[in-house]
């Protein structure tokens, strides 16, 4: 027997995509609906529990518009760590994680053509090993610098290089394996 499943939201579903995903495909790790760029699919549940419940953790990458220009201290701010909103109006710290200013975004995604140039604005590329509750978007706006954009361009070394949007590039498990640093 075959379920499906549809999204009460207005969101593109994978079943939208020209692609025929084997039964039992699921998505390793999620992208909000506001969000795009890489998402990794699998009908392996041991990957995913690797992925994120592994001992080792893993580098995801996100190009990251904001409004404003963003000062050199508020970098560092996101780069110590930085309080953002959890569960019950508690505050959870973020890890310290990687954070570089990026003057031409359109090195690192193959639709340059589409990206939405606000001024002022800033985009960032943030390197985290965590996810959690919208972090990224919640983290530049505790700096006072809304998301206007958040593109997820990599996964340990799985990227958007020469993928176009809503492109599906098949791996094999071993390819995956490598390029996400697990070991079996």
């Amino acid at each position: 027997m075959v379920s499906q499943f549809v999204s009460s939201h207005d969101v593109r579903l994978l079943g939208d995509l020209d692609f025929d995903f084997p039964e039992g495909t699921h998505a390793i790790g999620r992208l909000d609906k506001d969000s795009e760029g890489l998402l990794l699919l699998t009908t392996n549940k041991r990957i995913t529990r690797l992925l994120f419940e592994g001992s080792t953790p893993h580098t995801r990458s996100y190009l990251v518009q904001v409004k404003y220009e963003v000062p050199d201290v508020k970098i560092e701010l996101l780069r110590a760590g930085i309080g953002i909103s959890h569960t019950n109006d508690s505050i959870y710290t973020t890890q310290p994680c990687l954070v570089e200013r990026i003057a031409h975004p359109e090195t690192y995604i193959s639709n340059a053509g589409e990206l939405q140039f606000y001024i002022p604005h800033s985009w960032l590329l943030i390197t985290l090993t965590e996810g959690k509750f919208h972090q990224v978007r919640k983290m530049v706006k505790g700096i006072g610098h809304p998301c206007k954009r958040l593109i997820r361009i990599s996964i340990e070394n799985l990227t958007l290089q020469g993928l176009a949007p809503g492109e599906v590039k098949e791996l094999t498990e071993e390819e995956c394996l490598e390029k996400l640093c697990i070991q079996l």
